[in-house]
C-alpha cells in the first residue's frame, strides 16, 4: 500500500512478492541534491542527461521504482537506494536494471509504471513476470 496527495494504491498478488510507490510530482520537493544523495550514479547521470522540463517527472518514475522494489523485497530502506538501477528516462519501459553484487537479480523482478492520475508518479514491484495486471478504481464519492 502506498498513498500521496489523497490518493492511494494498493498492490495484491498470489504467490508472489509485490511492492507499490505512489509520490504526488511536486516540482518543489525535486533537487538535483536529492537525487546525488540517494541515486545510483548510472540513474544521476542519466538525470542530467535529460532537458530540465523533463527532469522533475524523471526524478519522480525513478524514486517511485526504486521505493516499489525494496517494499517488494521486504527489507524497505535497509536496502541502498545507490545500490541499485532502475530505468527512469521518458519513454523507457519501467525496470530493475542492475543490483550491485547480484547479477541474477534483475530477471527475478518486473516493474511497471502506474498512472493512477495527472501530477503523480507510481510504480508496481513483482517477483517474476506477473501473468496479468489489473487495475480497480473507486471513490469514495
Amino acid at each position: 500500500m502506498s498513498h500521496s496527495g489523497g490518493l492511494a494504491l494498493y498492490a495484491v498478488a498470489c504467490d508472489r512478492e509485490v511492492g507499490i510507490d505512489l509520490e504526488r510530482v511536486r516540482p518543489d520537493v525535486y533537487d538535483g541534491e536529492i537525487a546525488e544523495r540517494f541515486f545510483s550514479s548510472r540513474e544521476v547521470a542519466s538525470l542530467r542527461a535529460l532537458p530540465a522540463t523533463a527532469q522533475v517527472e524523471a526524478f519522480f518514475r525513478c524514486w517511485t521504482r526504486k521505493e516499489a522494489y525494496v517494499k517488494a523485497r521486504g527489507e524497505g530502506l535497509s536496502i541502498p537506494l545507490d545500490q541499485f538501477d532502475v530505468s527512469l528516462a521518458p519513454g523507457e519501459p519501467a525496470a530493475l536494471v542492475n543490483v550491485s553484487g547480484e547479477p541474477r537479480e534483475p530477471f527475478r523482478w518486473s516493474l511497471h509504471s502506474v498512472s493512477p492520475a495527472p501530477g503523480y508518479a507510481g510504480a508496481l514491484a513483482a517477483e517474476g513476470q506477473p501473468v496479468g495486471v489489473v487495475r480497480w478504481q473507486w471513490s469514495s464519492v
